[in-house]
């Protein structure tokens, strides 16, 4: 019983070290919720015929780096979508508030479709901003986080 507790326990100090990084970002995002992250580059020169390509903030930018390069990107995210049946936005915010510890993989799941896929779908790092999806799978990851951390004193 003691070894499960304190396996646990590293398992929660792992998560929580994955996590810690990323939190910072949560009152920009506690911000720009529901809100646009990015703008069409109208700059110089651009005709009316060519192709717009988006503009993001810097924070989002610094967000999708820190969290690329983090352990918690999984590059086989699209079976979480599939096992869990997940197809809307509205599945992902279900999926996300019911999420507890043993749902760890689903949250990491979600988070890095957006941070991965928006490598090549340049409208998916904003959507998932005005969605509120990277908002609340940080929230919910700390609150798993927080929850189990406290159990174990």
């Amino acid at each position: 019983m003691e070894q499960k507790t304190e396996d646990r326990q590293q398992v929660i100090r792992e998560y929580k070290e994955m996590l810690d990084p990323l939190l910072r970002y949560l009152p920009w995002l506690e911000g720009n919720a529901g809100k646009a992250a990015s703008r069409s580059y109208q700059g110089q020169g651009i005709s009316k015929s060519s192709m717009s390509f988006p503009v993001y903030d810097a924070t989002l930018l610094n967000f999708i780096r820190e969290a690329s390069n983090s352990a918690l990107m999984d590059r086989n995210y699209s079976y979480v979508y599939t096992r869990n049946r997940i197809r809307t936005h509205d599945d992902e915010r279900r999926v996300i508030a019911g999420a507890q510890l043993r749902d760890w993989d689903i949250l990491r799941g979600i988070l890095s479709r957006y941070v991965l896929e928006g490598r090549t779908k340049a409208t998916l790092w904003g959507e998932a901003v005005q969605e509120n999806i990277f908002l609340l799978v940080l929230q919910q990851m700390r609150k798993v986080v927080e929850y189990w951390d406290r159990t174990k004193r």
